[in-house]
């Protein structure tokens, strides 16, 4: 699919706003302070206040196209798209080439079913983009009642390799529609190959066949591309594809959620690859021209989540209707949102009620062993983890590693070593090399100054699979001091301060290895260092400040000495 874009450099909102309007802001109100205000709700992507902030600027300035500009593009983020239309229609009589005045007003146009106006704002030049003005051209003739014209133009797109699937699965869509189904299962059996439909797709293919009486293929169909699905809505189709009975088409129903489905689907693709406040322009009109398209809110929520705009993710995900078959996914989404948010409580409360609703749904109970864990509360969070294993069965699945890596560490951090070192070993046994939990696994024989060889192994091994990373290359060093192979240890330690410079635990072990070779004033250089980085929320049983105001006072032979440890020793 073709790249689309607005603009030739990323968009940030109250940049435009603020692009002509700085020194007016300054003056108009005699101070700094709005405009400070603004620059930071700018840098913390608050919609809302470039909104507030926007609209008071343009009264005062209301000619101003980089105002109007900035307020639509957060008008849409907050995907309040009415609001925006009075202010798009002001841009596009200042502006009339201007794209995002173009899209609000063009999206107000296809909400309203105004065909006529959708096609007369293309024909005068009003572009979303290449492909996308001609699948939205296509859907409004069909709006207008011009079929012919609306499947020439699907014809044509589809003579374009890359273009090819997504017109022929809208032209099925769009025949089905007017009752044409046989051309409609005709396209998606010849297509099926190329199309890679999701549910939705697969569940109109099924309908569109039900309507044929070919209930058999639909089943069929189902369980070649869904067999393990076990979504309400899924089953209950396939129930009533074996009963017999001629499902009635309901994939889409009107051409403005054709067009919602191209957005949408445009949306999806880019996600993984461009600014995901530009991608958010897509799925917000999505949204806007079929509000019980959850897909497209879960995605608005991702997208905000990427943005850091957690509680608009939180409101994004809340709209996600209870019967939607990827309702536990938004649910989930919320829960992790609101946790970013530091509201906890509600996080866990949501995610323990969302267990109650689906206790059979094993990332539920991983999602709130790991919201648990975070906060410490390592017994509850043990227990969701054996909630989901349990559910997971004996399934070998490569990714289970992570959930049997997630219980280690919890048992571990309760001291339960045996339940731990055996889920560390189960995690390697699903993923073997995994790096972090052959890091995790090696450090904390090294800890406990026991099985020194293999941790040496693992860590090296780890070393290997991620050597850019400054906790893994900390752990050799760890090891090598442990060993008392003290000049090697020196060496890694060294690079782990370069790759993490700033964190209080490296920089106490390369202070160690500096002391443990006889450069004693730069272990104090670096103990001082590392107290210097300790913050409120470091792990304090890590980096314990006591002792390193101890090691400056007395040194470290003498600290291994008042615990009772063994002294330093370098390996013969």
């Amino acid at each position: 699919m073709p790249h689309f874009r607005f603009f030739s450099r990323p968009l940030t909102a109250l940049a435009l706003v603020l692009s002509s309007l700085a020194p007016a802001a300054l003056h108009a109100d005699g101070s700094a302070g709005s405009y400070l205000a603004a620059r930071s709700a700018d840098m913390n992507g608050d919609y809302s206040a470039v909104v507030d902030y926007g609209t008071r600027a343009l009264a005062r300035d209301p000619s101003n196209i980089e105002i109007m500009q900035g307020l639509l593009v957060a008008q849409i983020g907050l995907g309040d798209i009415d609001p925006a239309v009075p202010v798009a229609r002001r841009l596009m009589q200042l502006d009339p080439g201007n794209q995002i005045a173009g899209l609000v007003l063009l999206s107000g146009a296809m909400q309203a079913e105004n065909w006529a106006l959708v096609l007369e704002m293309l024909d005068g030049g009003v572009s979303v983009g290449g492909l996308m003005d001609q699948m939205i051209r296509a859907w409004a003739h069909m709006g207008a009642g011009r079929m012919s014209q609306s499947l020439a133009l699907l014809d044509e797109l589809a003579g374009d390799e890359g273009s090819r699937s997504f017109a022929m699965y809208h032209k099925a869509m769009a025949l089905a529609l007017v009752g044409d189904f046989e051309t409609a299962a005709d396209i998606l059996t010849q297509e099926e190959g190329t199309l890679q439909m999701n549910r939705r797709g697969v569940m109109g293919y099924a309908q569109i066949l039900s309507q044929l009486d070919r209930q058999e293929e639909a089943v069929a169909l189902i369980d070649r591309l869904f067999a393990e699905d076990t979504a309400e809505e899924l089953v209950g189709l396939r129930a009533r594809l074996v009963a017999g009975e001629a499902v009635t088409f309901t994939a889409i129903s009107h051409p403005r959620e054709g067009i919602a489905r191209v957005f949408f689907t445009v949306a999806d693709t880019l996600a993984a690859e461009a600014d995901p406040q530009f991608v958010l322009l897509y799925s917000r009109v999505a949204e806007y021209l079929d509000p019980v398209l959850y897909e497209a809110a879960i995605l608005s929520a991702q997208l905000l989540e990427m943005l850091e705009r957690y509680e608009l993710a939180v409101a994004s995900y809340g709209r996600v209707s209870p019967d939607f078959y990827a309702y536990p996914e938004a649910a989930l989404g919320r829960a992790d949102a609101l946790r970013r948010m530091d509201r906890v409580e509600e996080a866990i409360g949501e995610l323990n009620a969302l267990a109650k609703s689906y206790p059979n749904l094993a990332p539920i109970h991983v999602a709130l062993g790991d919201t648990l864990r975070f906060e410490d509360r390592f017994e509850e969070a043990a227990a969701a983890y054996d909630a989901a294993i349990t559910l997971y069965g004996p399934d070998p699945a490569s990714h289970r590693w992570g959930v049997f890596f997630a219980r280690a560490i919890t048992h571990e951090r309760l001291k339960h070593w045996p339940q731990a070192e055996a889920d560390f070993r189960k995690a390697l046994e699903l993923n073997p090399g995994q790096a972090s939990v052959l890091n995790y696994l090696g450090y904390s024989f090294v800890e406990m100054r026991t099985n020194l060889d293999e941790a040496l192994s693992m860590i090296e091994q780890a070393v290997a699979a991620e050597p850019r990373s400054g906790y893994i290359v900390d752990s050799l060093g760890w090891v090598y001091f442990r060993l008392g192979r003290y000049e090697e240890a020196v060496e890694q330690m060294e690079r782990a301060v370069e790759l993490m410079p700033v964190d209080p635990v490296v920089n106490d072990h390369l202070g160690d290895t500096y002391w443990a070779v006889g450069r004693k004033r730069e272990a104090e250089f670096q103990w001082s260092r590392a107290l210097s980085f300790i913050v409120e929320d470091s792990n304090l049983e890590e980096i314990k400040p006591d002792r390193i105001r101890r090691k400056l006072e007395v040194g470290l032979d003498i600290v291994l000495e008042e615990e009772g440890a063994n002294p330093l020793h370098p390996a013969e």
